[in-house]
């Protein structure tokens, strides 16, 4: 997995940097304020839970 795939989008501020992480088939976001997306079968899907959370943040 390459740096770009593990970061989601860029965040606007700095309390919140996502990151992607796996667990075996499933991949799922987080974000340094600590907020944890849903395990997703998709990377696709956990990119979009990043940006949803990015952006409400």
């Amino acid at each position: 997995m390459t740096e770009q795939e593990r970061s989601a989008l860029s965040p606007e501020g700095p309390e919140h940097r996502t990151t992607m992480v796996e667990r075996g088939p499933f991949c799922l976001a987080r974000c340094t304020c600590g907020w944890s997306g849903p395990a997703r079968r998709a990377r696709s899907l956990a990119r979009t839970d990043a940006a949803r959370h990015t952006a409400d943040g």
